[in-house]
């Protein structure tokens, strides 16, 4: 779902002009690297003249190159850190206070109008040609005469400036606009979830209220009566589904009602919360062996609204066979295992670390793949243990809003209006909840509407007739 007013740039590698701007932008950090000795000497020059425009102009090309169709809106890190750059750099080249706190308003002008524009929030991409152009025609008006005269030292000063800039106003020209219809990230979003930006003002201060997942718990429990879901558990198996269960089904109509209540695909990280979209992720403990000994692994699927009840089987199934025909351990237990061997103090100093960088959206992507307190729902099966449901705990690491259980299969006795007494059969239901995502009646809006589907399960074999996008 795009933002409102929100456009997204992008650039492709096909395109000539990103070829051109990459080679000017090599050849401005080699040949500042080749001419570091021409504008001074000593450490404080090395930094910031030198090692800071470098590492500029590089990640400006690797963001380009590697990141340019998704996060192009990036290049903007190191727009400021050449603005940084020049800043230091006129600092010591003007001798009037007023004349360099200009310079430095424009800089700051300048970089903020970039970020405003790639971020596609703020005037058309056409607007950077000035933008990018008046930096270029100022470096040329300052040197013009070292330029026209051919001065060496001069040529040396200026080049890898000229260069620089040369190649961000080349990349201009590849610019795109991705259509309308699709959203892309920006400033703000994660990479496993896009920032929720209209939520009413008490919902966006309540996280910084309720700071930990555990305290902004609700607890959720019903029961359903299950005699239609064991009827068509029973035709899904002569079907050919022979380990279809009521895992798939409780799993398959979750994500269905998503499609409706998409606000059940949200998680809180960093005191904001935001939306995973089409990506329903979701763990499960298994055991390779049903035996007190046996080992426990975690399995990770993505999932999606739009899948069936065969869908759902068809990924859940090939994630469990994964795990128990091989001897290998998933990447969750590799994972664990590799941190095993870290000693306690500096494994506590690693997991702070893992924080702080997930606080702020910076955890790498592999680590969130395999991680198992990253996702949409946990779900755990009682059942298969031959006890009722537990309530669990969320976790405090990681972003998981939603921690479910279900239990051994219950006949119960009711007494119908007329007097007649019927044997009925339930499973119970219980919920974790980090309530910040939602309130309490969206919650309930969307509970309401998963039993409704577990009640009639046949309508899982057929995709949904629409999905709703989550708000902005």
């Amino acid at each position: 779902m795009p933002m409102r007013n929100h456009s997204h740039l992008y650039v492709s590698r096909n395109n000539g002009f990103v070829w051109l701007a990459l080679l000017c932008l090599a050849a401005s950090g080699v040949s500042r690297i080749l001419f570091a000795g021409a504008g001074g000497s000593g450490g404080t020059y090395l930094l910031s003249q030198v090692l800071l425009p470098v590492a500029a102009v590089f990640l400006y090309g690797f963001i380009t190159w590697f990141c340019g169709q998704e996060l192009f809106y990036k290049t903007a890190i190191p727009v400021w850190m050449m603005a940084l750059y020049a800043g230091v750099r006129l600092q010591a080249a003007l001798e009037s206070r007023l004349m360099l706190w200009l310079f430095w308003i424009a800089l700051a002008f300048f970089a903020l109008l970039y970020t405003l524009i790639t971020a596609g929030t703020r005037h058309p991409a056409l607007f950077l040609l000035p933008v990018i152009s008046s930096p270029l025609v100022f470096l040329l008006y300052v040197y013009r005469h070292g330029i026209l005269q051919m001065e060496p030292k001069i040529l040396k000063l200026c080049l890898p400036d000229i260069l620089a800039v040369l190649g961000v106003l080349v990349v201009i020209f590849a610019l795109r606009i991705h259509p309308a219809n699709a959203y892309h990230p920006t400033w703000g979003d994660r990479t496993d979830g896009r920032r929720i930006r209209t939520l009413p003002p008490l919902t966006q201060v309540v996280p910084y209220l309720m700071v930990h997942r555990n305290e902004s718990s609700n607890l959720f429990e019903d029961s359903i009566e299950i005699s239609q879901m064991d009827r068509y558990i029973r035709r899904k198996r002569r079907e050919g589904l022979t380990s279809f269960g009521v895992t798939h089904v409780l799993l398959a109509a979750y994500c269905r009602s998503i499609c409706k209540y998409p606000g059940l695909n949200r998680f809180l990280s960093g005191q904001r919360v935001y939306s995973r979209g089409d990506d329903i992720q979701f763990c499960m403990t298994i055991k390779k062996e049903m035996t007190t000994e046996a080992p426990d692994t975690v399995i990770k699927l993505h999932l999606n609204p739009r899948d069936t009840a065969d869908d759902v089987y068809r990924k859940f199934q090939e994630a469990v066979e994964q795990v128990k025909s091989t001897p290998l351990d998933s990447a969750v237990d590799n994972t664990a295992g590799a941190l095993n061997l870290i000693p306690g103090v500096v494994l506590k100093f690693l997991v702070w670390l893992l924080k702080l960088l997930d606080y702020f959206g910076m955890l790498p992507q592999f680590l969130l793949e395999v991680s198992p307190f990253h996702g949409s729902l946990f779900l755990t099966s009682m059942g298969s243990l031959g006890i009722p449901p537990i309530y669990h705990h969320l976790y405090n690491f990681g972003n998981l809003p939603v921690f479910g259980a279900f239990g051994i299969k219950r006949r119960a006795c009711e007494v119908l209006e007329d007097g007649t007494v019927v044997l009925r059969k339930y499973i119970d239901l219980k919920f974790t909840l980090d309530e910040r995502i939602a309130d309490g009646f969206y919650y309930a809006a969307f509970f309401k509407h998963y039993k409704r589907l577990l009640r009639h399960p046949e309508v899982l074999d057929h995709p949904p007739e629409s999905v709703l996008p989550d708000i902005d």
